[in-house]
Order: C-alpha cells, then structure tokens, then sequence
C-alpha cells in the first residue's frame, strides 16, 4: 500500500510571501523578547551568536528583510558618500533595490552588462 505523501513548499524569495504557519505564530508569540536596539534581546542574542558558529564568524547581526541586509551589504564596502558600486543588468539589487543604495547610501551604481 502507498501511503500518500504531504509536500509542502516554504517559498523564501521574499519576506512577505511566506505566511507563518499557527506553530510558526505561536513560537512568535510566546518568543522571549526585549529591546533588540539596546541589545537586550535574548531571541535575537541566540540566534545571532548560532548564526556566527555556523558560519564561522566573530559576529553575525539580525535584519528583518533581506533588502536591509543588501543594504547593509553595499555600505559595508561603499563607505563614502559618492561611492560607486557595479551592479549587473540582472542582479537583485539593480532591478529591485538601486534607489535604496542611492537616496539612503549615497551611493551610484553602475550597470555591468553582461
């Protein structure tokens, strides 16, 4: 006898497409929290620390989307205003996130055809 079997996709293109399942909402809901500005989350704190094991590193740091994190990314490495970054005609950040560079990072991108 087959016994069905249940697939189910989490689809992680983007922070608003996947919907939180009720355990998901649950564990939010009951998640030990505090200011994470202040550094006292212990949520966070865990799971940053777990995330800098995993990957080897000193440190890691909790964004809440990954356009931050692109962001973030840029300005680590443009540290001036006026910089410039080479982007390709089809990377995430050309197409999707060029103005954040711009207006908040002060950065100008230019396009690398391919």
């Amino acid at each position: 006898m087959v016994t069905p079997t249940t697939i189910r996709t989490v689809d992680l293109r983007s922070d608003t497409v996947t919907k939180p399942t009720e355990s998901m909402r649950s564990a939010m809901a009951n998640a030990e929290v505090d200011d994470d500005v202040l550094g006292n989350d212990p949520t966070a704190l865990r799971l940053e620390k777990e995330v800098a094991e995993i990957a080897g590193k000193e440190a890691a740091m909790f964004v809440p989307s990954g356009t931050m994190g692109n962001l973030i990314s840029v300005l680590v490495h443009c540290d001036e205003r006026g910089s410039e970054v080479i982007l390709g005609d089809d990377s995430h950040i050309h197409i999707y996130e060029n103005g954040g560079i711009s207006s908040l990072g002060g950065v100008h991108p230019r396009r690398r055809g391919r």
